[in-house]
């Protein structure tokens, strides 16, 4: 159930998480639970542990270090160096961890590295939605405008506008759309995309559960054509 539902049904969630205080939340479940009519049946506890940790890849760009230190990384965790390391030497990655586990960072990492280095290099993010687009976007954003980048990540898809199309198929380091757009909107139109194909790095795919049934054969055969150029 998305937050804005359980904020209607639990007020008490909506302030709680505001003051990072989620004892009122919980105070109430355990009074629905001890109801023998109300909605929750039972509640688990799982005990917290330690976080497992590993030290900042030694060929991180500086910029990007101090970037992550001033926002409080200190330290990634160990899915999140293994996949670095994976991605950076090339190797085709998938990371599969719970919700809030930092997966982000597994793949803007190793990009953002990458493009630091080589500025003329390309990498292209594909999201099932345009929400989840818009987020990353403020996300690379913050990360390019804190590094002092001169990075360049923008949006394409049904509703850019046509006068900016042009200038993000020259100027974009990451283009960040979705499988439909790819589609019909890019793929068609390669010739127009060669400083992209070109230079192409990483290929991003995210929410990779979205894509089952005949949406996920779709993007299959989409990748496929995607690997011919």
């Amino acid at each position: 159930m998305p937050a804005s539902e359980l904020s209607l049904l639990f007020p008490e969630l909506a302030l709680s998480t505001t003051k990072g205080d989620l004892s009122p939340v919980l105070d109430k479940f355990e009074r629905m639970a001890r109801d023998a009519d109300g909605p929750i049946r039972a509640i688990r506890r799982t005990p917290a542990r330690p976080a497992e940790c590993a030290d900042f890849p030694a060929e991180l760009n500086p910029r990007l270090r101090e970037v992550l230190i001033r926002r409080g990384i200190e330290r990634l965790y160990t899915h999140q160096a293994e996949a670095y390391e994976r991605i950076a030497a090339g190797s085709n990655t998938v990371i599969v961890t719970p919700t809030a586990s930092g997966k982000t960072l597994c793949y803007n990492l190793p990009v953002l590295n990458r493009l630091t280095a080589e500025p003329g290099a390309r990498a292209m993010y594909l999201f099932p939605t345009k929400a989840l687009a818009e987020d990353q976007l403020d996300e690379l954003h913050g990360l390019i405008e804190q590094m002092g980048s001169e990075l360049c990540a923008f949006t394409y898809d049904g509703d850019t506008p046509q006068d900016a199309r042009r200038a993000i198929r020259q100027r974009a380091n990451i283009v960040l759309t979705n499988p439909d757009m790819l589609h019909t909107g890019i793929l068609p139109h390669h010739t127009k995309w060669a400083k992209l194909f070109e230079n192409l790095r990483y290929i991003v795919v995210d929410e990779l559960h979205y894509y089952r049934g005949v949406y996920g054969s779709h993007l299959a055969n989409i990748m496929r054509r995607l690997g011919r150029l």
